[in-house]
């Protein structure tokens, strides 16, 4: 696996330790459907939350979020749909990023709640 996968799989795992102790259930990780993926799906009582997890070294100059684009977001909201319907949920979805910024040893981690709405 290259340097790239390995960093960010990390950022995934570092995500999925910062919404668990937040009181969130990982009910999925690497969710996938047809071309689409999404990185972590979590719930906390009554809201579903699709996450997208972005990595990036601290040589990054583009603001982490805004390199979520029209298409990726279009394939979430197709994935969310078909999950809360294979698994017939009744519960609010919601669309988050959690970006994760490595600077030296240390990693900062943003959850940005509501990140897009599904329209």
């Amino acid at each position: 696996m290259g340097t790239h996968n390995e960093f960010g799989k990390l950022g995934e795992q570092k995500a999925v330790e910062f919404l668990i102790s937040k009181g969130y259930r990982i009910r999925y990780t690497n969710y996938r459907y047809q071309k689409a993926e999404v990185d972590i799906i979590a719930q906390k009582k009554n809201i579903l939350a699709i996450v997208e997890v972005r990595s990036r070294s601290s040589e990054f100059h583009e603001n982490i979020a805004e390199t979520v684009g029209r298409k990726k977001i279009g394939l979430l909201i197709s994935a969310a749909d078909q999950y809360v319907l294979e698994n017939d949920l009744n519960v609010e979805v919601r669309f988050d990023i959690i970006t994760i910024l490595k600077k030296g040893n240390e990693f900062i981690l943003e959850h940005l709640l509501d990140a897009f709405h599904h329209f």
